[in-house]
């Protein structure tokens, strides 16, 4: 009787870790769809984002295409805790930090710094289906302006 309720407890134990074990639904490949900046649609570059699992963090790679390969020109690896991480060029140089947060149910808050530009807030949204990611960020203009910039970008699974 005692192997028996081992392996009921057991069951139950793994049962209870499988509903903590939900996918993140950040994770996949997003092509970019179409692009807004101050609510006026913009021109954009075709633009490719992969996001995959890299341990308890998650990597990040832009890609745009150059002779028709993708070409990885920005990565980030960050935990989900909003501590900062290191924005990168294709050069593999420091060009900023980025930090990101759950904000909610598929939503993330995202907060962007660099040398020489200002500072971006912003969120990232993954829609109930799964099928679409929404970023959005506002960045304070500085100078006498001070002036504000809100870009949206829609991006589908593939």
């Amino acid at each position: 009787m005692r192997p028996a309720l081992s392996l009921i407890a057991g069951l139950a134990f793994l049962a209870g870790n499988a509903l903590y074990a939900v996918p993140e639904p950040l994770l996949g490949t997003w092509r970019l769809d179409s692009q807004e900046v101050n609510g006026q649609k913009s021109d954009s570059e075709p633009l490719t984002l992969k996001i995959s699992q890299s341990g308890d963090k998650l990597a990040f790679a832009f890609s745009v295409p150059v002779n028709d390969v993708y070409f990885v020109s920005m990565t980030y690896t960050v935990k989900l805790d909003g501590s900062e991480a290191d924005v990168k060029n294709a050069k593999g140089d420091k060009v900023g930090t980025v930090q990101v947060s759950p904000a909610g149910a598929s939503q993330y808050k995202l907060i962007l710094k660099g040398p020489n530009r200002p500072d971006s807030s912003g969120k990232l949204i993954v829609s109930p289906d799964g099928k679409t990611l929404t970023s959005e960020t506002d960045t304070a203009q500085g100078g006498p302006s001070g002036r504000s910039m809100h870009s949206r970008q829609i991006f589908s699974r593939y």
